[in-house]
């Protein structure tokens, strides 16, 4: 590979204000910085924002051009990276695909980085997301899960699939200070339980939140009265203050419940989850911290890409619309019981998790390897040796 300042674009739901997002782009330049000498422009939501959170030379909101100025923004990249994250559903997958397209036209390489796909059901977003996707040869698709694997080839993706992980995976903890956590009001003394709750959206259009704030507020009372433990409510963006108000208006111990309202960055959140006795929430990268903490949890999987991580971390969890609160809390009761177990489990299967999570950085180094050797190379360079095996062939069940 040439040894020069690359021009890469990284393009994704950045600067929302979601902190699993930004843990996301946070794994992805963390493996950039350490293995590629790179001039990265982030296409942002929110460029103060990113700018101010992440180490990079640049940041425009994308969405405030046209496609026209759009165009030799993407001409003088050496790669453009789509993702992370559960980028491809139904509502946006055209808008977040537009700078893909315009990449193919331009004969700009570009990676799928660890995205996530669906729900995929409207049938422009599915053939968008297929013509995308086959448009060039030489363009690296990978993904997080084993959902998102098979949603792509029902929609018509012929080209080579990946299956690696979310980058949030490589993270490490940077440290939340006790006397922060004192300030919000977070007692240490007791045992300390996480609930994560999220909006109704179009990434989680089945969500009924009346029915998700009585089945976790009744939940959270149970903790409290059962195990004496206080409850911590863990926004992980903006909105869930709201949602997370309403859980508590509903719980008959709400004295014994705290709201996080102040900014923290992903690391330290993740720092927050090593000091939790349990977890239960809806949030994917809530989960995923507290798998990297070793924390047990009890899912409610609203999407696919919850899903996902529960069949590769082997914790079966039924879907969210199916469990009444008499199921959650004998769930929640014989995790407790079993908490060393379910650490153990976590720690046998994460290091795997890690591996595949790293495997996506491998897979765009390939590829800029194999532009720099010429067109002949070809898409099979890009794969080189360390590609995933399908699905089925890595163990799905």
């Amino acid at each position: 590979m040439e040894n020069r300042q690359l021009r890469i674009g990284i393009s994704g739901s950045y600067g929302g204000m979601n902190l699993g997002d930004e843990a996301i782009l946070e794994g992805i330049l963390t493996q950039l910085r350490a293995t590629v000498p790179a001039d990265i422009t982030v296409y942002s939501k929110n460029p103060a924002d990113t700018l101010a959170r992440h180490r990079v030379e640049r940041s425009i909101c994308a969405g405030a051009l046209t496609r026209r100025e759009m165009v030799p923004e993407i001409q003088q990249l050496d790669l453009l990276i789509l993702g992370g994250g559960g980028i491809l559903y139904d509502r946006d997958a055209e808008d977040y695909l537009r700078e893909v397209v315009i990449a193919n036209e331009v004969d700009v390489p570009v990676i799928l980085y660890a995205i996530s796909a669906g729900p995929l059901t409207m049938g422009s977003s599915r053939r968008a997301v297929q013509e995308a996707l086959n448009a060039a040869p030489s363009m690296v698709i990978s993904v997080r899960d084993r959902l998102g694997y098979r949603l792509l080839e029902d929609v018509g993706v012929t080209q080579e699939i990946h299956l690696t992980a979310d980058p949030a995976l490589l993270l490490e903890p940077a440290e939340l200070p006790v006397d922060a956590l004192k300030a919000e009001g977070v007692e240490l003394d007791l045992p300390l339980v996480g609930f994560s709750v999220r909006e109704p959206g179009p990434a989680a259009p089945e969500i009924n939140p009346e029915e998700y704030y009585a089945l976790l507020a009744n939940a959270a009372d149970f903790i409290v009265e059962r195990y004496d433990a206080e409850v911590l409510f863990v926004p992980m963006e903006k909105t869930d203050v709201q949602h997370s108000h309403a859980v508590v208006a509903h719980m008959q111990n709400a004295e014994r419940a705290e709201i996080l309202r102040r900014r923290y960055s992903p690391r330290q959140i993740l720092d927050l989850m090593g000091r939790l006795e349990f977890a239960v929430g809806m949030r994917l990268h809530f989960l995923i911290f507290a798998a990297l903490r070793g924390t047990p949890f009890a899912a409610l999987p609203y999407a696919s890409k919850v899903t996902g991580l529960l069949e590769d971390l082997e914790m079966a969890t039924p879907p969210l619309g199916s469990i009444g609160i008499g199921q959650l809390i004998a769930r929640i009761d014989r995790s407790w019981d079993t908490r060393a177990e379910i650490r153990a489990r976590i720690g046998e299967r994460l290091s795997t998790l890690r591996a595949r999570a790293r495997r996506t950085n491998d897979l765009l180094l390939g590829l800029l390897e194999a532009r720099a050797a010429g067109p002949t190379s070809g898409a099979r360079a890009a794969g080189g040796t360390g590609a995933a095996r399908p699905p089925e062939a890595a163990g799905s069940r």
